[in-house]
C-alpha cells in the first residue's frame, strides 16, 4: 500500500521553478529574489502540481510567499484564458486578525507589482473578511468577490451556511490554513478541521491543502489534521520540512550562582542588570514571560533600571499581552515595526507570526515549558533567512535551571515535544451539526461520512453522533424547563435530520466559535480612555487607592460600577501587580522525561565520584549554559542526592523518569504533605494527584488539599491523620471512573461544563441580537447540570469529563504511568516521613504555602531548609570519615 503521507525529498533549482510560472510572476520573482528559500525550494512546484502540502519551516524563511507564488501564477494564467470568474479560488485561514491584516498589505505589494510588468495582465482581487468586517464591505464582497479571501476558521463557519456567499465559495481550488501548530491544539483547530470537510462537501471535489507551520511535532499527525480522511483513509499529503534552514544561538543564564541563599532582593536586582546589559547590547529585545503578571512587572522594573541609560524610556519599553485593549496592542506592534521601541515584553500574544519587524534578540524568562514553544519564541528573532536565531534564557529558579538545560539540549539537536490533538469533541460537533442542518436536510450516513473525513473525528463512534442529534433535535424533554429547545428535527426510522425553525440561521452564526467567554471587568480613566481589563475576581479585592499596574503604568482604582472599573494614573508610586487569571504553562510529557533521565545521569555521575569543576562544566557542555547557572544544577542535584543518600535511600531508588519517590513531611501545624516525585507534566500529575486524594481521602473521610507541579504532587492531610495510599494503589482501578467520580462536584467540572454547554448551543451567548453575560451564562450551566447528571450519556457532559481529562489533564499518559507501575517497569519508593522535606520537594511544599505566606517568607523557608539539609549532610560526612 502506498504511504498516503510522505517527506519532500526532491530539491528543486530556480530555474525549474521559474519555468512553470506565469511569466510575469517568474519575472517579478527573479527580480527580487536572488535565491530560494528552502521551503520554496521543496514545496513551489509540488502545490504547482495540485499535491497537498505542509510546510514546516522557521519565521522569516518564506512559506507565506511559498504559499501563494502558485496560485498568483494560475490565477494570472486563468484570467488570460477568460476562465477567472467573480468568484472565491483560494481562502487563506489564519488564527489571528492581525495576522490576516499583515497577510492582506503583504500580498498588495506583489499583486501590484506583477501588474507593473505586465500592465495587460488581469487584476487579482484579494480582502479580508473576519468578524471586525464592516457591512458595507461584506455586500461588497457579494456583489463582487474577492479571488483569495482573507479569513479566520469562526468566519469560514459562519460563511458556509450564508445562503448567498457560499455559492462563491464552489470555485475554491486553495485552502491555506497558516500558524498550524496554534490550532491543532485546541478546539479551534477541531472546529476547523470540520469546515473544510463542509466546503469539500459543496466544492463537491478535492481542493489543495497547504499547512504552514512553525516548529511542530508530529508531523505526520499534524498532516493527516490538515488534509483529512476519504474511505477511513488519509488523502495524500507531502511534508516539506526544513527546520534546519535557520541557525540557533541558544544560551542558559543565571544571574547569580547561588538561587536559594541569594536574597530575593539582590537575585531580582541581578537579574534585571543582566537583562538591561542585553538589551543595551541589541537593537530590538524582544523578552517573554509565562503569565500577563509577569510581563508587567518585567516592563516596571526595567523602565526603573534603564531610565538613566535609555533616553525616553517609557516609551521605548512596552507591555503586550491579551489583557491589553487592541488598540493599545495595534499601537505597540506598530511601533514595534517602525523601530521605535528598543524592548517589548510579551506573555504569549507575539508567539505567532504576525510581522513586527526586526528583532535581534528573543529574551524568555523561566522555563517555557516545552522545546517547541521555545523554538517558536526564539524564532521570532533574526527575522531574515540568513539571520541567527539568538535566544537567551534567564532562570532564578532550581527547578527551571534544570527544565531549561535540558530543554535547550533537546532543541539544539531538534527534538520536539508531541501535539496534542482533541479527539471527538461533541460540543463542536453539535455546533456543526446545527450550521449544516442550517443548509439542508442530510441523511444521516452522510453527514457521518461528512464528520468522520475530518481527522480529530476519525473513529467517532456512530452511537456518539446520534446521541448529538438526540440532544439537538430536543429528545430530553427536561431540559425545556430551562429554555432549551430542539435547533434540528431528526427522524430515527428513516434516518434524516434538518433545521427546525426559523431562528436556526441566526442561532448558529451569532454563537459560533469554541473561545470560551470570561468575566472581564472593563478599566477606563476618569476621562473615558479604555485601558484594558481587570478579572472579575481581583476586581472585588480592590479598594479606593489600591494601586496596580496595566499596560506598563500604574493606575489608582477610584470606583466601580457593574463590570466598569474608573481609574487614574498614579505615575511613580508603587503598584500592587494584579494577579491576573492565567493558566501556568504545563511542562511536557516528553521534556519531563528527558529531565528525569538528565537527573538520573547526574546522579551516575555523584555515584562514581564526578564532582565540583568537572561535573560542572559537564553540565554547561550538555545544556549551552553558562558557569552560574550550571553551579546552581550542580548544587541543587548534588544536595537532593547527599541527602537522599543520608537517609539510606540508594541509587537506583532516588527519583527518575523509572522511579516514583514518595516522601511524607509534617509542617508546623501538624499537616502531612505526603509528596510525590512523578516527574511527567502537570497535565498527568494532575489527573494522577485528583485520583489519588480521592481515594485516599474516601479512606480517612475527609477533603484533601493537593497541589500539583511538573515534577510531582502533594495530598495535604489534615492535623492528625496519616497518608492512606500511595500511587501503587491505583493499580486496578479503572483510572477514568475514579476521575469522573473525582470531578462530579468541583468548580472546575461547573466552570468547563459552562464553555461546553455555550459550544454545543445548549447554553446561547447570543440570542436575537442580544448578548447573554457570563453571569447569567453560569447560572444556567449550574442549573442544567443538575438535569443532565440524571441523564445517562448524556453528550455535553461527557464531553466536559472528557475535555478535563484528555485536553486540560492527560489521562492517557496517566494511565500508562499506572500501567507501568503495574507491569514493573517503573518502580514507586515509599521512604516515609522525614524531618525535613528533599530538595526535590521544596518547591512542592511552598506551593502548598502559598496562599498563607509571602514571597520572601517562602524564600526564608527555602533557606532554613536548605541550611537544616547541610546540617543533616555534614553530620553524615563526618560519619563516614570516623
Amino acid at each position: 500500500m502506498v504511504d498516503m503521507i510522505a517527506r519532500a525529498l526532491r530539491e528543486y533549482t530556480k530555474e525549474e521553478v521559474l519555468e512553470v510560472l506565469h511569466p510575469a510572476v517568474a519575472m517579478w520573482f527573479d527580480s527580487k529574489f536572488s535565491t530560494l528559500s528552502p521551503p520554496q525550494r521543496y514545496a513551489i512546484i509540488p502545490i504547482h502540481e495540485g499535491r497537498n502540502v505542509l510546510v514546516t519551516s522557521p519565521t522569516g524563511t518564506g512559506k507565506t510567499l511559498t504559499a501563494f507564488l502558485s496560485i498568483i501564477s494560475e490565477l494570472l494564467e486563468m484570467g488570460e484564458r477568460g476562465d477567472l470568474e467573480d468568484s472565491i479560488y483560494a481562502l487563506y485561514v489564519s488564527p489571528l486578525r492581525a495576522l490576516n491584516n499583515d497577510i492582506y498589505r503583504n500580498l498588495e505589494v506583489p499583486l501590484r507589482e506583477i501588474r507593473e510588468f505586465s500592465p495587460d495582465l488581469p487584476e487579482i482581487r484579494h480582502s479580508v473578511r473576519t468578524g471586525d468586517t464592516p457591512t458595507s464591505e461584506r455586500a461588497k464582497q457579494l456583489k463582487k468577490p474577492p479571488h483569495i479571501l482573507i479569513t479566520t476558521p469562526e468566519t469560514l463557519g459562519i460563511i458556509l451556511t450564508a445562503p448567498k456567499f457560499k455559492e462563491k465559495l464552489r470555485t475554491v481550488k486553495w485552502v491555506i490554513v497558516d500558524e498550524i501548530h496554534s490550532l491543532v491544539e485546541n478546539k479551534r483547530g477541531t472546529h476547523l478541521s470540520i469546515s473544510l470537510e463542509r466546503l469539500r462537501w459543496l466544492v463537491g471535489r478535492d481542493f489543495i491543502r497547504i499547512g504552514l507551520s512553525a516548529t511542530i511535532n508530529p508531523l505526520d499527525e499534524v498532516a493527516k489534521f490538515l488534509v483529512g480522511f476519504e474511505g477511513g483513509r488519509p488523502r495524500d499529503c507531502l511534508i516539506v520540512e526544513t527546520n534546519w534552514a535557520k541557525s540557533l544561538d541558544l544560551a542558559l543564564l543565571s544571574p547569580v550562582e547561588d538561587l536559594v541563599n541569594t536574597p530575593s532582593e539582590v537575585v531580582s536586582e541581578k537579574m534585571y542588570e543582566l537583562i538591561s546589559e542585553l538589551i543595551r547590547k541589541h537593537t530590538t529585545t524582544l523578552i517573554f514571560t509565562n503569565t500577563r503578571s509577569g510581563t508587567e512587572r518585567v516592563v516596571f522594573h526595567l523602565k526603573k533600571v534603564l531610565k538613566d541609560s535609555v533616553e525616553g524610556v517609557d516609551e521605548k519599553i512596552a507591555a503586550h499581552h491579551s489583557s491589553l485593549s487592541r488598540l493599545v496592542r495595534k499601537d505597540v506592534e506598530e511601533r514595534l515595526k517602525r523601530g521605535e521601541l528598543k524592548a517589548i515584553v510579551s506573555s504569549t500574544s507575539l508567539e505567532l507570526g504576525i510581522d513586527i519587524g526586526y528583532i535581534d534578540l528573543v529574551i524568555q524568562i523561566g522555563s517555557p515549558k516545552s522545546v517547541t514553544r521555545a523554538l517558536q519564541r526564539i524564532g521570532r528573532a533574526g527575522h531574515r533567512l540568513h539571520d541567527v536565531s539568538k535566544g537567551r534564557f534567564i532562570v532564578v529558579d532550581r527547578d527551571d535551571s534544570v527544565e531549561v538545560a535540558v530543554m535547550l539540549r533537546e532543541a539544539l539537536h531538534g527534538r520536539l515535544d508531541k501535539v496534542h490533538i482533541p479527539r471527538n469533541p461533541l460540543d463542536v460537533l453539535a455546533q456543526h451539526i446545527v450550521g449544516m442542518a442550517v443548509e439542508r436536510k442530510w441523511k444521516v450516513k452522510d453527514a457521518y461520512k461528512l464528520i468522520t473525513s475530518a481527522y480529530p473525528y476519525a473513529d467517532l463512534s456512530l452511537e456518539d453522533f446520534k446521541s448529538v442529534l438526540r440532544y439537538l433535535s430536543g429528545e430530553y424533554t427536561q431540559l425545556e424547563g430551562r429554555k432549551v429547545y430542539g435547533k434540528i428535527w431528526y427522524d430515527p426510522s428513516d434516518e434524516t435530520f434538518g433545521r427546525r425553525g426559523k431562528y436556526a440561521r441566526v442561532i448558529y452564526a451569532t454563537n459560533i466559535g469554541t473561545i470560551p467567554d470570561e468575566v472581564a471587568v472593563r478599566v477606563y480613566t476618569k476621562d473615558g480612555k479604555y485601558v484594558g481589563n481587570l478579572e472579575e475576581d481581583f476586581l472585588e479585592r480592590l479598594m479606593p487607592g489600591d494601586r496596580f499596574i496595566l499596560g506598563g503604568k500604574v493606575y489608582e482604582f477610584i470606583s466601580s460600577r457593574g463590570l466598569k472599573v474608573k481609574v487614574k494614573p498614579a505615575f511613580d508610586q508603587k503598584p500592587t501587580v494584579p494577579a491576573w487569571f492565567s493558566e501556568m504553562l504545563p511542562l511536557s510529557y516528553e521534556l519531563a522525561i528527558e529531565i528525569g533521565m538528565f537527573r538520573r545521569k547526574v546522579f551516575q555521575m555523584l555515584e562514581e565520584g564526578i564532582e565540583g569543576e568537572d561535573l560542572v562544566k559537564t553540565i554547561m557542555e550538555m545544556s549551552n549554559a553558562n558557569e552560574m547557572a550550571a553551579t546552581a544544577i550542580y548544587n541543587y542535584l548534588r544536595q537532593q542526592y547527599l541527602y537522599l543518600k543520608s537517609l539510606g535511600v540508594d541509587l537506583e531508588d532516588m527519583p527518575s523518569h523509572r522511579v516514583i519517590l514518595v516522601e511524607s513531611y509534617k509542617d508546623e501545624n501538624g499537616r502531612i504533605y505526603q509528596i510525590t516525585h512523578s516527574l511527567y507534566g502537570r497535565r498527568t500529575n494532575d489527573a494522577l494527584s485528583r485520583a489519588l486524594a480521592y481515594i485516599s481521602g474516601k479512606k480517612v473521610r475527609r477533603n484533601l488539599g493537593i497541589v500539583v507541579k511538573d515534577t510531582g504532587f502533594a495530598i495535604i492531610y489534615p492535623r492528625g491523620i496519616k497518608p492512606a495510599a500511595i500511587l501503587s494503589d491505583l493499580v486496578g482501578l479503572d483510572l477514568k471512573s475514579t476521575l469522573r467520580e473525582a470531578l462530579a462536584k468541583t468548580e472546575l467540572l461547573r466552570r468547563r461544563f459552562r464553555h461546553v454547554a455555550a459550544r454545543g448551543l445548549m447554553i446561547l451567548r447570543n440570542y436575537k441580537g442580544h448578548e447573554i453575560s457570563v453571569n447569567k451564562q453560569q447560572i444556567s450551566a449550574q442549573s442544567l447540570l443538575k438535569i443532565v447528571e440524571k441523564i445517562e450519556g448524556f453528550p455535553l457532559l461527557k464531553e466536559a469529563y472528557r475535555e478535563i481529562m484528555e485536553d486540560y489533564m492527560d489521562v492517557k499518559r496517566a494511565e500508562e504511568v499506572i500501567r507501568g507501575i503495574s507491569m514493573g517497569e517503573i518502580r514507586v519508593v515509599d521512604i516515609g516521613l522525614v524531618r525535613v522535606p528533599t530538595p526535590f520537594a521544596h518547591n512542592i511544599v511552598l506551593e502548598g504555602l502559598s496562599d498563607l505566606i509571602f514571597m520572601e517568607d517562602k524564600m526564608s523557608a527555602l533557606r532554613r531548609f536548605q541550611g537544616e539539609i547541610e546540617k543533616i549532610i555534614s553530620q553524615m560526612r563526618e560519619n563516614n570519615s570516623s
